[in-house]
């Protein structure tokens, strides 16, 4: 039902994906650095689906970084099979990138990709210079999840319930629990075909929002102490630095939701939170809840994403990347003319 929904095309461009599979022996799946519920959900999956369908062929879950599953996400059926790219040193047939459509965003695993024969990608970010033999890149799909289940409905007919968990984990988070502007008909569509096939909503919302450590929470009353605000209420932002991690025992890699904790102020419309990661840079994260685009400012400051939730990585410190970014966030109000 999902597939003969999916838009014009989708179809062709899942059989020339299917194409590239059955050519393949050996095939590496990997997602994007510093991976999210979405990237990791959907690299799982798609896993599980390509073994399950295609038995005999060889296929590696890689991680992009030199790093561990972050702790949130460990729960994901098949999350302890995913190997650091850094350790693989095979050059597999088929290279499938799921959430992302540019090789710098492979981090340690664009080798790999290097070594590859052909490439596959299932994405919906935007794409700016096309690099794979086969793939969907659908910028109004509201996760990587939702294209994943309807390649696996397509070639399959069924999700196992290992797949669904994973893919609605993928949903849930890449929409904000269904609260960001991408939220759209179809992604509803497919949660509902993920619960029918054994997803458990409530599993989720345990171990992606119900079971944070204390240090996070007193992290996040950290960043919600420093919160400020520019062009009347209409930006808000705050910070982490090295030394709040260092104090809190809270790893880098699991406070990505720390900008929804910015995003909550009453009046906003664009939410700024920076974090210092290791190698002297420091990672920021957008998110708009107006029609402002804001991943033009993140491809100005070499990140990219959607209009509505971005992100990009500098050299220097907080003041650094703050006296860059902010400037940038306030012209998209000077632009409209808009009082500063």
């Amino acid at each position: 039902m999902l597939c003969g929904d999916a838009p014009a095309g989708q179809r062709e461009s899942f059989d020339e994906i299917t194409h590239l599979i059955e050519g393949a022996s050996t095939i590496a799946v990997c997602a994007h650095t510093s991976p999210d519920g979405d990237a990791l959900g959907s690299e799982l999956a798609l896993v599980e689906l390509i073994e399950r369908t295609w038995p005999e062929k060889r296929v590696s879950a890689l991680l992009a970084d030199s790093d561990v599953v972050p702790r949130t996400y460990a729960f994901l059926p098949g999350a302890q099979r995913l190997v650091r790219a850094a350790d693989y040193y095979g050059a597999p047939d088929l290279f499938f990138c799921v959430d992302l459509s540019h090789p710098s965003r492979l981090n340690e695993a664009e080798a790999v990709l290097g070594r590859s024969r052909s490439v596959a990608v299932i994405d919906h970010h935007p794409a700016t210079e096309r690099f794979w033999d086969a793939g969907v890149v659908r910028t109004d799909a509201a996760a990587a999840g939702v294209i994943v289940a309807e390649y696996a409905l397509h070639v399959a007919g069924a999700l196992t319930r290992s797949m669904a968990q994973c893919l609605l984990c993928a949903l849930v988070t890449d929409t904000g629990r269904f609260q960001y502007q991408n939220a759209n008909g179809e992604c509803f569509r497919v949660a509902s075909a993920l619960v029918d096939a054994g997803a458990s909503p409530s599993e989720v919302a345990l171990h992606v929002y119900q079971s944070d450590l204390l240090g996070y929470l007193h992290l996040s009353a950290t960043v919600m102490g420093r919160i400020a605000t520019f062009e009347g209420g209409k930006i808000a932002y705050s910070y982490a630095t090295s030394a709040d991690f260092a104090a809190t025992g809270v790893p880098v890699a699991e406070c990505d939701g720390l900008v929804d904790v910015v995003r909550r102020v009453d009046g906003s419309e664009i939410a700024l939170f920076l974090k210092e990661v290791p190698g002297g840079k420091v990672r920021g994260n957008l998110r708009a809840k107006s029609d402002r685009d804001i991943s033009a400012v993140a491809r100005e400051m070499g990140g990219g994403g959607h209009p509505a939730a971005a992100g990009f990585t500098v050299e220097g410190d907080i003041d650094q990347a703050l006296s860059v970014v902010l400037p940038k966030l306030r012209a998209l109000y000077a632009q409209e003319g808009e009082a500063r």
